[in-house]
């Protein structure tokens, strides 16, 4: 019996700290490797800039919408070269009001609300050039992020472009923006190992670009598309890059209420994906997409949260009856539980010292898996959705 725990503990053991810490410590041996053969992609020089239509998808987003189109009309790129196209549905504020003052900007609207891929699928048809770069009205794109993107295209391998995510983060944040910007400093470097590697695991739907006869209309009940675009078109053979150079930046949650939606809703759209796209799940197949697929996002979705609670009960039983080490490990454990538990307490306090948040986030963010998948075999995660609200930047 107790080494039956004892197999069970340390399995567990390994399949989180695998899925947290240990795929990217792998990820960057092998990119290591990777260099050492030098077998690095050079980025091609952006001597010819293609056409390219940046895409918006707005619902009710009067407080960010002007700044975000200032944004993208002054982007550094050539003016005959680009075009911004916000497409909206159902629309209750001033948000189409504020595109008509854009006479440059060209809109498309519906006011029945269908939700964002419903939205994109139907404007999609309109685009004559060759790239599509798709952001967030909520988001800032840096100056040169359509400069650093469009470069990838004159790779023909090249089928996609991911941008990074950047949540804008102040000294005095709460657990949500705190929790959420070292969150995606850390995903951000994986994202550019994967790319580095082989290819990037999901396209964050902040900053993502994608040729334009590589997008096919994504059925509308799907509740992340950037992660399911992004895979379908990698699966298919074409390389997804990651560009650290163009970035989407945005406040982090207003609190972690907001942000537990979010990160409900993506867990939900994640067991979701791993459903429609499990042939993906064959690495006899896939090989090396497989192998990143699986150990940076399929993990942290199924096996990682299934396994903490049985990491807890295990080491309890052999804290009692297994030697010194395992007192250690639940004794770490119960430090680690005791700092989630003053991050949730806290968890609104605008604190300069984070170290109570990472716990509380990192724990958060597990439970947040346990409600997406209830709300996924129940149907009731809708790809229409109320946006997480953003801390005040």
């Amino acid at each position: 019996m107790k080494e039956l725990i004892e197999i069970c503990f340390w399995i567990c053991i390994f399949i989180v700290v695998y899925s947290y810490v240990g795929y990217g410590f792998l990820l960057f041996l092998l990119v290591k490797i990777k260099r050492a053969f030098g077998s690095q992609r050079s980025i091609p020089d952006i001597s010819k800039y293609p056409e390219v239509t940046h895409v918006i998808a707005a619902y009710n987003e009067e407080d960010c919408i002007r700044q975000k189109i200032e944004n993208s009309l002054n982007i550094d790129y050539p003016a005959d070269k680009l075009k911004v196209l916000i497409v909206t549905d159902g629309s209750t504020d001033e948000t189409m009001n504020i595109i008509k003052s854009y006479p440059e900007v060209q809109h498309y609207h519906e006011d029945s609300r269908n939700g964002k891929i419903a939205a994109v699928n139907r404007v999609i048809r309109f685009i004559k050039s060759p790239v599509i770069v798709f952001s967030d009205a909520n988001t800032t794109l840096n100056n040169d992020a359509i400069k650093n993107i469009a470069r990838h295209f004159n790779d023909s391998e090249v089928g996609l472009v991911a941008g990074e995510k950047r949540v804008l983060s102040k000294d005095a944040d709460g657990a949500a923006a705190s929790g959420e910007g070292f969150y995606w400093k850390y995903e951000s470097k994986l994202k550019q190992w994967d790319s580095e590697l082989h290819s990037v695991v999901g396209a964050a739907g902040e900053l993502f670009a994608v040729r334009t006869n590589l997008f096919d209309p994504v059925d509308e009940n799907i509740i992340i598309e950037d992660f399911y675009i992004s895979l379908k078109i990698a699966m298919n053979g074409h390389r997804v890059v990651y560009e650290p150079d163009a970035y989407a930046m945005e406040s982090g949650s207003a609190s972690v209420k907001e942000e537990l939606k979010r990160k409900i809703r993506i867990a939900a759209g994640g067991i979701q994906a791993i459903v429609k796209l499990a042939p993906l799940l064959n690495i006899f197949r896939y090989g090396m997409l497989s192998f990143q697929y699986i150990s940076h996002r399929v993990l942290r979705w199924t096996l990682a949260p299934l396994a903490l609670p049985l990491i807890f009960i295990t080491n309890f039983y052999l804290a009692r009856y297994g030697g010194q080490l395992y007192q250690l490990i639940f004794a770490l454990q119960l430090v680690f539980y005791l700092f989630s538990t003053i991050g949730w307490i806290l968890q609104n306090n605008n604190l300069k010292f984070k170290m109570f948040f990472i716990p509380y986030y990192f724990t958060m963010m597990n439970y947040a898996v346990y409600r997406g998948f209830l709300r996924y075999v129940n149907g009731t995660q809708s790809a229409v959705w109320d946006k997480a609200k953003r801390a005040q930047a």
